[in-house]
């Protein structure tokens, strides 16, 4: 199973952001858009994962998730990876509230992953962000960026932290598609 630790943002948040990204499909439509159902702040990707390591992975991740309070959260601003934007793939919105949390959090489910086994790689560090859409060809972003540089959304709250599966294109799924298979509360 190819799994990740993420945060999910409630549907009011997604209403919200569908309707700021509405006119910017239609005005950029060379950008692959993020469904709704596909929005998430991730915390840690495992990879693919057989059952033994997932059944190691789950008591930790619980363990990790009681030791953190729920957290306020808000979306704000944009940006693009690579940074610049000049030739970027990605557009992101950042997260706000309380960064130092999330931080560790983060490092938790990061440490978690690792002491199951999984192959987590390289460590780049963590920076909170929400992919808004993706890009097969560096793109030139900048003047998109600029246009939702003033955004700031509604405070939301992180309750939970959730093990995510992606089920990848293929034969019998036609699209990329998640599935929370286990959560978990923040305190």
């Amino acid at each position: 199973m190819r799994l990740f630790a993420a945060l999910l943002p409630p549907p009011d948040v997604l209403d919200e952001l569908d309707r700021l990204l509405g006119p910017y499909r239609s005005a950029w439509p060379d950008l692959k858009w993020i469904d709704r159902d596909l929005m998430h702040i991730t915390l840690a990707f495992y990879g693919e994962l057989d059952e033994r390591t997932t059944a190691r992975l789950l008591p930790r991740l619980e363990r990790a998730a009681g030791r953190y309070p729920k957290i306020e959260l808000s979306f704000a601003g944009a940006g693009a990876f690579p940074s610049g934007g000049a030739h970027a793939r990605v557009l992101w919105t950042g997260v706000y509230g309380d960064r130092g949390v999330l931080a560790r959090l983060a490092a938790s489910v990061n440490a978690a992953g690792r002491r199951a086994g999984a192959p987590l790689g390289e460590h780049k560090g963590f920076r909170p962000h929400l992919t808004l859409a993706r890009s097969r060809r560096p793109t030139d972003m900048r003047p998109l960026v600029e246009e939702l540089s003033a955004y700031a959304g509604t405070a939301w709250t992180a309750d939970s932290l959730h093990l995510v599966r992606s089920h990848l294109p293929g034969r019998h799924n036609p699209g990329l598609r998640y599935e929370s298979i286990q959560h978990w509360p923040l305190r």
